[in-house]
Formats: structure tokens, C-alpha cells, sequence
């Protein structure tokens, strides 16, 4: 019993120092907390431990709405997130939704595990039910890659999920009303602390029809884009279009769309004296 107070005392004794230094840093952080809540994103994320959502996208407490479960999944039954959403929607006004996975998830790993009906029967099978159909249903090209097909699955279950969760009646009731909400699927590198955009985003009906279907995702995969990559593709596009050699057909890092490829076409040529 003493171990266990002397555990739970760290933990009050950790929140006394952090509330020591962020009133150190701001006397009135606190006092503005309690008057208000206002965030401006709701984060619907995996539960895991090493994902906490403020500290991953550095934000303060009051500025993201946050609804975690097992491998970020979306049951239009859940109540607790259908309530969550709702909330967030009608009642907050947040106009981003972000559906975040990681790479390496316990949860989709269970799933892959599980997929022949030999492994566990719990309450955490039934809720991860959806990530098994799910790779049933496109296992040949998962499989195709053995080497990655955790991280491939982690990433086609949250491209699922931003799909559920574009169906559910609380945000096409907020469309259909004209409210200004959009759906974003990102995915989370615990190797390196990384975001890394899906590119993969709702904010109507008309866009949630024109989503390419997860079939042809699989056929025509698209590297994830991080911050990083973001900025070097703007400032590698920033330099002279004749000094530049375009990729190869394959590539997919998104420097030479169309048009990239239109101004280059235009482009004046300099004339050598």
C-alpha cells in the first residue's frame, strides 16, 4: 500500500512543478483556461500511450478537443465518440477533425494477428472487428509488401476511418446546415515524432463522393507528407525552373504536378551570348 501511495504522490508531485512553471511562465494562463474553452481542432486519435495529442502537435490544454480509443477507430455505434463529435461540432464550432493513427500500432498489429479467427474472442477484438475486415478484405496487397504491411495497414485504417466517420449523421447534418468543418487523415512516426498527411480530407458530401476508393490507394500508393518534406518540396520549387531536373515517372513526392509542369513548359529560355 505505501509503494503504491508513494507512486501516485510522484504524480501529484509532477503536476504541482508543471503548474508551478506554466504560471512562472504565464500568470495568467490558468485564470484564461477556466474562462473559456474554445479549440480549434478535435483530434479523434489511438489511445497508445506514447501519442498524446497537445504535446505531439505542441499545442496548450484548451486548444485541441481530444477523443482517443484502440487503434483510432470509428463505430457509428460508439456513443461516446458520436457525443464527442457532436459536441465538438454544434457546440464548440471546431473546424478541423483530425483522424490520427501511428505506425507500429498494438491495436492494428492484434488485428493482423487476429485476422483468421484464431486469436483472442475479448471486448478488444470485437471493438477492432472493422481493422480485420478491413485487411481481409485487401490482405493479397498487404501482404504483397510483408516487410511493411503493419505500417501499411496503420495507414489504410485511418483512410477507413476518416471515411466512417465522414457517414456518421452529425457531420452531414453540419454540411447540409452550410457549417464549415473539414476532415483530415494523418498518421503519426513514434520513431521520429513526425506528422505525416494522408492527404486525404472532407469537407462536403461532394468530396466525401469523390474519394478514391481504398483499392485504388493500394494500387497507386503516395508517400506520406511530412512538415519537413513540405517545406523542402516549397523551397526546392522556389529555384529556377531551368536549374532543376524533373523526377523520374514514378516519383510521388508532388514537386512536378501539373502545374509545376505547366510553368516549366512556358518558362522563357535564356539565350547564350
Amino acid at each position: 500500500m505505501g509503494r503504491a501511495e508513494g507512486v501516485l504522490d510522484e504524480l501529484f508531485d509532477k503536476n504541482f512543478a508543471w503548474a508551478d512553471r506554466k504560471t512562472a511562465e504565464d500568470p495568467t494562463f490558468f485564470r484564461r483556461l477556466a474562462e473559456q474553452q474554445a479549440p480549434r481542432f478535435l483530434w479523434l486519435g489511438c489511445s497508445d500511450s506514447r501519442v498524446p495529442a497537445n504535446d505531439v502537435v505542441g499545442l496548450d490544454p484548451g486548444e485541441i478537443f481530444v477523443h482517443r480509443n484502440i487503434a483510432n477507430v470509428v463505430h457509428s455505434s460508439d456513443m461516446n465518440m458520436l457525443a464527442v463529435l457532436e459536441f465538438a461540432v454544434d457546440v464548440l464550432r471546431v473546424r478541423h477533425i483530425i483522424v490520427c493513427g501511428h505506425y507500429g500500432c498494438g491495436g492494428v498489429r492484434r488485428a493482423l494477428e487476429n485476422a483468421d479467427g484464431t486469436g483472442g474472442s475479448g471486448l478488444v477484438d470485437h471493438w477492432l472487428a472493422p481493422v480485420v475486415d478491413l485487411y481481409a478484405r485487401h490482405r493479397a496487397t498487404i501482404d504483397a509488401s510483408a516487410a511493411n504491411r503493419l505500417d501499411r495497414l496503420c495507414e489504410l485504417n485511418v483512410e477507413i476511418q476518416v471515411r466512417r466517420l465522414a457517414a456518421t449523421p452529425v457531420l452531414k447534418s453540419a454540411w447540409a446546415r452550410g457549417t464549415e468543418v473539414t476532415v483530415h487523415g494523418w498518421i503519426y512516426g513514434i520513431g521520429d515524432g513526425l506528422l505525416r498527411d494522408l492527404g486525404t480530407t472532407v469537407s462536403s458530401p461532394a468530396e466525401f463522393a469523390a474519394l478514391p476508393s481504398l483499392d485504388t490507394l493500394l494500387a497507386a500508393p503516395v508517400e506520406p507528407m511530412t512538415a519537413a518534406r513540405r517545406h523542402a518540396i516549397a523551397a526546392f520549387l522556389e529555384m529556377d525552373l531551368e536549374d532543376v531536373a524533373p523526377c523520374g515517372a514514378g516519383c510521388t513526392c508532388g514537386a512536378f504536378g501539373p502545374a509545376t509542369a505547366a510553368a516549366r513548359s512556358l518558362a522563357p529560355r535564356q539565350e547564350t551570348p
